[in-house]
């Protein structure tokens, strides 16, 4: 396996592998660009077919936690981490804590926090170890499950895109299909009801998938049905990767606004959806609402008020890069990743200028 010559590498600052035999723990954690800040991502659990499978996702993770930062003004840097075992039946509390302690080694340039696979009450056990595990349950500004946030967050920008693509102020009415109700797919059903949508969803698990439809009236469909299905908004909430030259060929929407990670297969399918005339919010913009809580625990803010502020903002930032896709009649998937790489290459600017200050002061910007 090389890390140098791995296509999703793209200049990481740091790679770690980590293992402990005790406990069983096997974890990359891959730190992508620290100019905004210290590298804040989620830890995920999963079992991964291979040790290069297991990097790849780490390092697309990990990029796109810098731009996810960058776009949402965050005083942070883009990194992730992977357990590699299936959290159903792998994890144990000395593999957490021994997990806890590679991230205590890295003396703070890498914070961890829920992702799938892992939980608040996991957080608890990883914060044990070390300082620098957010997302936690008890603490002064603990916001405890982010889902919630990013569910809010995700709220804000399919009204952005249902405005910009079909010129509508209220979502009442409208078919939205969401992909995955696991804890972020199901605050964000609940939001999507109280707005008046009419929905339809799927999920794996199929308990899931009854209590949230019993909860909101949303109509239960077959997973593999679930993209393709006539509807005025897809939502892509379960793992990334769903969006390939099959899956876009069979779309049946004009907008796609969903809060998975790395939803684009491979980065042409963003062109792709745009020759298309599909509306593509691009996902680590439309799902940022997650982090801006744990940006908020990590800066010790204690201002709620503030924190959904700058999580509704999300609605503005995507009306910007519509707008600007439009002008300059390019992929909207293509903008943000320009946005995002003209933001850290003007944080690094500003580092080679010799200001002295490695880090942004902790504050939730904007």
């Amino acid at each position: 396996m090389s890390v140098f010559t791995d296509p999703h590498f793209d200049s990481h600052e740091q790679v770690v592998f980590a293992q402990d035999a005790a406990s069983g723990l096997r974890a990359i954690i891959a730190i992508h660009d620290t100019a905004l800040g210290p590298a804040v991502g989620g830890c995920r659990m999963w079992p991964y077919a291979s040790d290069e499978e297991a990097l790849a996702d780490v390092l697309r993770l990990s990029r796109g936690m810098s731009y996810k930062n960058a776009l949402a003004d965050l005083p942070l840097g883009g990194g992730k981490s992977v357990i590699i075992g299936d959290s159903r039946t792998d994890k144990t509390e000395a593999l957490l804590r021994a997990f806890g302690r590679v991230v205590e080694s890295l003396g703070g340039r890498y914070r961890t926090a829920e992702d799938v696979g892992t939980s608040v009450a996991d957080m608890d056990i990883i914060g044990q170890e070390t300082r620098h595990a957010l997302g936690r349950s008890q603490g002064r500004a603990a916001i405890g499950d982010p889902s919630p946030y990013t569910a809010r967050g995700g709220l804000a920008a399919i009204k952005a895109a249902v405005r910009h693509k079909l010129g509508r102020t209220t979502l009442v009415g409208l078919r939205i299909a969401i992909q995955g109700v696991g804890h972020v797919g199901a605050h964000l059903a609940r939001l999507l009801t109280a707005e008046g949508a009419e929905l339809v969803i799927a999920d794996v698990n199929t308990d899931q998938v009854r209590a949230v439809a019993e909860e909101t009236g949303a109509t239960p469909v077959e997973v593999e049905r679930i993209l393709s299905l006539a509807a005025d908004v897809v939502v892509p909430c379960a793992m990334g990767a769903v969006l390939d030259d099959q899956s876009i060929a069979t779309l049946n929407t004009p907008i796609v606004a969903g809060l998975a990670n790395n939803q684009l297969a491979e980065a042409r399918h963003g062109p792709l959806l745009h020759s298309r005339g599909i509306l593509y919010a691009p996902d680590y913009v439309a799902n940022a609402g997650g982090i801006i809580a744990v940006a908020a625990e990590n800066a010790g803010m204690t201002d709620l008020e503030q924190v959904t502020a700058k999580v509704d903002a999300i609605e503005r930032t995507l009306t910007t890069l519509f707008e600007r896709a439009d002008s300059e009649g390019r992929p909207t998937a293509d903008v943000a990743d320009s946005m995002a790489r003209d933001r850290l290459a003007r944080a690094h600017g500003t580092l080679r200028q010799g200001t002295g200050e490695q880090h942004p002061p902790r504050r939730l910007a904007g």
